[in-house]
């Protein structure tokens, strides 16, 4: 099984360690996978799309890439913020394909913002792109689960599935079984903690998370992706890269050996 961890993890506003060596180091800490954050926002900057093509060559396997969140609220708008948020996603299928990625992980509105006709409408469209190309789309967990169950109830399609975020379930909706009313439609997982100063994306066991119970939980469900961490430095800034990607590796592989992978 593979162990993976979410390229934009810190270490710089214009990520100061360039994603080539970053990849490299990924790769020396361990990890075998990686999700690529595939937006030009929060201080990425153009060319992000051919970073796919440098993750490939430090020898990791591209798990998925992170749709923009930036406007994510107004994809039921009738609006031109409506149109770019579907003009993105589009553009996230069409670049899995040309990069040869399997899934692209979205997140759908908070439930602040239900989702309209013009909505489920603009997701038709998306489903319809993503069929075309083969690829699968992981609807993310936040605070919108109003939102992502009626989009899982109205759309039971294979290549439509779930991605689990244990820190986003603990802080936003701890008492709905989420893995076990998505079990059989998992293409994605996010793990980290929800210690620290903001609340989330600390390493795994650095918070109140119950680890037992979501491996426990992903376990049952029978997931055979991927044990992938989205951690953040934000905490950790008193550590260098290697020591942050030695640690994380360290925690991915306690999940994995301690609870995801034992009989």
């Amino acid at each position: 099984m593979s162990v993976g961890i979410y390229d934009c993890f810190g270490y710089g506003k214009g990520y100061d360690v360039l994603f080539p060596e970053r990849y490299r180091l990924i790769r020396e800490a361990g990890f075998d996978c990686v999700m690529l954050w595939w937006s030009d926002k929060f201080g990425r900057g153009a060319g992000y799309q051919e970073d796919a093509l440098s993750a490939r060559d430090a020898g990791l396997l591209i798990e998925n890439i992170h749709a923009p969140v930036h406007e994510q609220n107004y994809l039921s708008e009738d609006s031109s913020e409506g149109e770019n948020v579907l003009h993105d996603y589009l553009q996230c299928i069409d670049d899995c394909r040309r990069f040869s990625i399997p899934t692209v992980v979205i997140h759908l509105p908070d439930d602040a913002f239900p989702l309209s006709e013009c909505g489920m409408k603009r997701l038709e469209i998306i489903f319809e792109r993503a069929e075309k190309n083969g690829v699968d789309i992981a609807f993310e967990n936040l605070r919108n689960i109003r939102n992502l169950s009626a989009v899982m109830d109205s759309y039971p399609l294979s290549f439509v599935g779930f991605c689990y975020d244990s820190c986003h379930h603990a802080n936003y909706a701890p008492d709905t079984p989420l893995l076990q009313l998505y079990a059989d439609r998992l293409k994605a997982i996010h793990l980290h903690d929800n210690g620290g100063s903001r609340g989330q994306h600390q390493l795994p066991f650095d918070g109140n998370v119950d680890w037992k119970t979501v491996c426990d939980s992903i376990k049952a469900v029978g997931y055979e992706g991927a044990v992938t961490l989205e951690p953040m430095n934000w905490d950790y800034t008193d550590m260098d890269i290697r020591e942050f990607l030695n640690i994380a590796f360290e925690r991915a592989k306690r999940l994995e050996k301690l609870a995801l992978r034992n009989s």
